[in-house]
């Protein structure tokens, strides 16, 4: 994930709906989107496990948003801790995660540690009847995911994995794309996510940057895949460092990633192609990050002969204006009027699940050489 984050922005209401049109049955009062029928948080408190990569800019959103506060940061690295009492002198910092934990007075954990830590660390804090935010990939199995999702369903709390591109401007574009049929049928998903580093000791290439585009995937495409293939090797360290994946899903609908740390250059760019138009999106270029294109193939057949007539279709390239808005940001506010209100998130433990079952199914592929494994 890029470390340029866009400014911190104030939160309006109105943009939030604009952007996030499936949750427009709640009922806008003050800061943010309550329900009807509960009442809202006066504040959500927050404990945060994590200060290393990514633990930084959960605790600057969660402690500049209205309605939420940040009581408590916990990190085994005396580095981290140091950066994080530095950071923010008037939040308590510890080593012990299980202050966090056990905590009466925190209302939700963000578990911001590496994948082999989320399952124990998220099963604990809804034991003990807090609300859970899970950096991705949510666990490092299905069976543990499954687990979660039912512990949450029992407590009557809820589990959000930070899938945080689904908030970006460009994807609520190209899901309002979709929905429109401006794009008409589906024919692929192709993207690209490599760069130099940064190595992981406890997960391959794909556990790191894949889930982005399937939790971007399933967001968009809205099927149930059928079957994936991937490949990848591991060159300078014990895991996958180049990975490539195939996803197929019903109705002819494809889908590849291309994920790897030995890339030269650091490219964030996909192609979605429709029946009639296609989109490019370039995720590092400050302008036009989403072009349109009005180009393709129009495939006809002559009664009587084994020929296809193509022509090939060259219209204009349009950039749909994109929200400026923090994704981040945009998600945190999210799951802290979901926590408030009772509302189920989308990228919820579900969602979390549904991609952890994508990664265990490459996984088993990749081991088999590009076997194809089905859903």
């Amino acid at each position: 994930m890029s470390t340029a984050l866009p400014p911190v922005f104030r939160f309006e209401p109105e943009l939030y709906l604009q952007n996030f049109p499936e949750i427009s049955l709640f009922s806008k009062s003050g800061f943010g989107i309550i329900g009807s029928s509960q009442e809202r948080y006066d504040s959500v408190n927050f404990g945060v496990i994590g200060y290393g990569y990514w633990g930084p800019n959960i605790v600057r959103n969660l402690t500049t948003l209205e309605g939420s506060e940040v009581l408590a940061i916990a990190d085994l690295s005396p580095n981290a801790r140091k950066r994080a009492q530095k950071a923010h002198p008037g939040i308590k910092v510890t080593a012990d995660a299980g202050e966090l934990l056990t905590s009466t007075a925190i209302d939700a954990i963000a578990v911001i540690s590496p994948v082999w830590t989320h399952y124990e660390l998220a099963k604990a804090a809804l034991e003990n009847g807090k609300h859970v935010f899970v950096e991705k990939p949510f666990t490092s199995s299905a069976a543990q995911g499954e687990e979660l999702i039912e512990l949450a369903a029992k407590k009557n709390l809820k589990i959000m994995v930070d899938h945080t591109f689904l908030f970006t401007g460009a994807v609520q574009k190209i899901s309002q794309l979709l929905d429109e049929g401006t794009l008409g049928k589906l024919y692929y998903y192709d993207s690209m996510r490599v760069n130099l580093g940064l190595f992981q000791h406890d997960i391959n290439v794909l556990w790191d940057l894949a889930p982005h585009d399937l939790s971007i995937m399933d967001y968009l495409i809205k099927s149930t895949p059928e079957a994936i293939v991937a490949t990848g090797q591991n060159h300078v360290s014990p895991h996958e460092d180049v990975a490539f994946m195939t996803v197929y899903f019903p109705e002819k609908v494809i889908a590849h990633i291309n994920v790897n740390w030995l890339s030269p250059v650091k490219v964030r760019m996909t192609l979605i192609g429709g029946e009639k138009k296609m989109v490019v999106w370039n995720d590092l270029v400050a302008d036009e990050k989403l072009r349109v294109y009005d180009r393709g193939v129009n495939v006809t057949s002559q009664d009587g002969v084994y020929e296809l007539l193509v022509n090939y279709r060259s219209g204009d390239m349009w950039a749909p204006h994109i929200a400026q808005i923090e994704a981040l940001r945009q998600e945190l506010s999210y799951f802290v009027d979901c926590i408030s209100s009772g509302h189920e998130p989308f990228n919820n433990g579900q969602a979390g699940l549904r991609v952890v079952k994508m990664l265990e199914a490459a996984t088993e592929s990749m081991s088999k050489r590009g076997s194809l494994v089905y859903l």
